[in-house]
């Protein structure tokens, strides 16, 4: 298993955002369950190269480098099972899109894009705020998109 970190910048991402924290018992179980599938996730008979990782408790992030194979409707679908399934066992919500995670100091939280706009018109969240866009497809958007200051991100919307 290669880590997110080492994939190429073009390499093909997905980022799952759990609403809560994952405690470190699912991390170890979730990361185990995730190695395996990684390796034997395959596309049209080619192995995939892939990584999976949990960053902060609280997002899966699974990488392919399509330099090597590339990742078709049929694996992908095999990938948002496999997460469907890990959602089910763990009792999760990690397809959520209307939810929207940000750092209140070295915490993450997450609320639905609607509570977040009621932040917003408060004040208690700002341009500064960041969060977490995970809408990223790629290893260099990852790197430099996804945790980003809301003043960068399409949840800038909610500043009015």
């Amino acid at each position: 298993m290669t880590p997110i970190s080492t994939m190429p910048l073009n390499a093909k991402v997905w980022v799952y955002q759990s609403n809560i924290a994952l405690s470190e018992t699912q991390v170890d179980e979730i990361t185990t369950l995730g190695m395996a599938f990684i390796n034997e996730w395959s596309a049209h008979g080619s192995s995939l190269k892939a990584s999976f990782d949990i960053i902060y408790n609280r997002f899966i992030v699974i990488g392919v480098d399509e330099e090597q194979a590339l990742a078709s409707g049929c694996s992908i679908d095999k990938s948002v099972k496999f997460m469907k399934d890990i959602e089910q066992m763990f009792n999760l919500n990690l397809f959520d899109r209307l939810q929207v995670a940000y750092r209140k100091g070295n915490e993450i939280i997450t609320c639905k894009l609607s509570e977040f706009e009621k932040l917003a018109a408060q004040g208690l969240v700002n341009e500064t705020t960041i969060v977490f866009n995970n809408m990223v497809t790629t290893k260099l958007a990852y790197d430099t998109e996804w945790e980003v200051p809301l003043k960068q991100s399409w949840q800038s919307r909610v500043l009015g």
